[in-house]
């Protein structure tokens, strides 16, 4: 049965842009392998319905012609549009067929017979890592420089796996191509695959003389400081993704490094939304008269009215002194009232309360 990426990503069908984003995130980080939580199966599932989900192309297609078309793409979702659903092959799991202890994938047949792409590019793993800001730097934006030990591309040889001043030569094994052919026996019949070789890398090319360092690879674990910006307004648990800072892959791609925040709580602040709410604490007779009261914010001194009669608990409200949005457009600070009742009273202040109360207040 063909994969539901939106119930994968655990969204409705009409969810935006941002909500598949969230989703994702969410979920790429309790299922990324690194994690104790991780599931690499998992983790490449909802890598794959957000590859598609979050482009509005392949989202299109997914929603107006079903979802074997959308996974497949290209030849697989012109036999499915067609009416020609492989599920009804035994031993059909969404991904190829297996028959008689022989597996094949899809992508390797249409590919051959549509001229489709033969060879996955390599990509280099994901990387994880958590960074703790301060309130106001949640609220304003932050700078960090971390140091990730990785792999990277070799600096030694800048990815091309050769000695400093040694030439490349044609790769014996795959005579020069990158690829390899494989033929493979399957109920259809006989079908060549094309794989990348393995002992260039798909490059088609091997040095002379390896690099000392990653031994020909173009590759090496290597610590690498990596600046990070990160933007304001930001959420507790929100992450970060930097395409392409992840590990690097030999022939390939590196992969993305994603930065989860964790928001250390101010004794002060705390959120609600774009506003920042805080405390005021007062005496009875500021509110009972009204006065003007000077507060800290995060952007220095404020002034608020107290206006005659302000009650315990009620809500003033400073415009643009919260959280940026996305539009650069800032919410308000809430300043919740606390009076400061107090507990004894001196025999002058005992008789004010007996004529107030005289008088009905």
């Amino acid at each position: 049965m063909a994969k539901d990426y939106y119930q994968i990503l655990g969204v409705e069908k009409g969810a935006s842009a941002d909500d598949i984003k969230k989703a994702f995130r969410t979920l790429a980080h309790k299922y990324h392998p690194d994690k104790g939580t991780g599931n690499e199966a998992k983790f490449k599932e909802v890598s794959e319905a957000y590859a598609v989900l979050s482009d509005k192309k392949k989202r299109a297609e997914y929603d107006n012609f079903g979802r074997f078309a959308s996974a497949q793409g290209g030849a697989g979702a012109g036999f499915n549009g067609a009416g020609f659903d492989f599920s009804q092959f035994q031993g059909f799991n969404g991904q190829g067929f297996g028959q008689g202890g022989v597996e094949f994938d899809m992508g390797d047949i249409f590919g051959e017979f549509f001229g489709g792409q033969t060879r996955a590019q390599a990509r280099g793993r994901d990387v994880s890592i958590d960074i703790e800001l301060l309130f106001k730097e949640s609220v304003f934006g932050a700078e960090r420089r971390v140091l990730i030990s990785k792999i990277n591309t070799c600096s030694t040889c800048a990815g091309s796996g050769a000695k400093k001043g040694s030439k490349m030569k044609s790769c014996a094994t795959c005579n020069g191509k990158g690829l390899i052919r494989e033929t493979r026996n399957t109920f259809f019949g006989n079908f060549t695959s094309q794989r990348e070789c393995p002992t260039c890398y798909g490059r088609g090319q091997v040095p002379e003389e390896p690099c000392p360092v990653c031994r020909g690879a173009g590759v090496a674990k290597e610590q690498e400081e990596i600046r990070v910006e990160v933007p304001a307004g930001v959420s507790d648990g929100e992450m970060i993704r930097m395409p392409g800072r992840g590990e690097a892959a030999p022939g390939g791609t590196a992969g993305d490094l994603y930065i989860k925040i964790h928001i250390k709580p101010d004794p002060a602040f705390t959120r609600q939304g774009s506003d920042i709410v805080t405390t005021l604490p007062i005496k009875l007779t500021d509110a009972l008269l009204g006065t003007t009261h000077t507060l800290r914010s995060l952007d220095g001194e404020e002034s608020v009215t107290l206006p005659l009669g302000v009650a315990h608990g009620d809500m003033l409200r400073v415009a643009g002194k919260g959280v940026p949005g996305v539009r650069g457009k800032r919410g308000d600070l809430l300043v919740k009232i606390h009076i400061d009742f107090p507990k004894k009273l001196s025999k002058t202040a005992r008789a004010a309360v007996e004529e107030l109360r005289k008088e009905g207040l």
